[in-house]
């Protein structure tokens, strides 16, 4: 099997593949000035982005680790969380309250996902 790295830097890569998992760094919004439902909209949308270049998609959902930074917003993120995952598709899911590192981000989410086992990122 080999370990391919996607957008690595220094510090992190995006998507990780081993093993027909892929696990992706935290995702977040491209605009953390935008209010919850905008940044939450751009989290889930850079998902999907990430997971297409892995060959997954949210139906393919192992784990999903949320972190938001106002407990109040759990009604508005589950709302969402129910119309953008497919049904019957649930992950395991954990919500935590943070403090994030950029104090305007919202809301961000690490994912492990089910890949093809020999799909390579491009």
């Amino acid at each position: 099997m080999t370990l391919q790295r996607h957008g690595t830097t220094p510090r992190w890569s995006e998507a990780c593949v081993y093993g027909g998992l892929v696990f992706l760094s935290g995702q977040l919004a491209d605009d953390t000035t935008q209010p919850f439902d905008v940044q939450l909209a751009q989290t889930f949308g850079a998902i999907d982005r990430t997971l297409a270049l892995a060959g997954s998609s949210r139906a393919r959902l192992l784990a999903v680790t949320i972190y938001v930074k106002d407990l109040a917003c759990m009604p508005q993120l589950n709302a969402a969380w129910d119309a953008w995952l497919p049904p019957g598709c649930a992950p395991g899911r954990t919500t935590v309250r943070a403090d994030m590192v950029d104090p305007q981000c919202l809301v961000e989410m690490s994912v492990v996902a089910a890949v093809e086992v020999d799909y390579y990122l491009y």
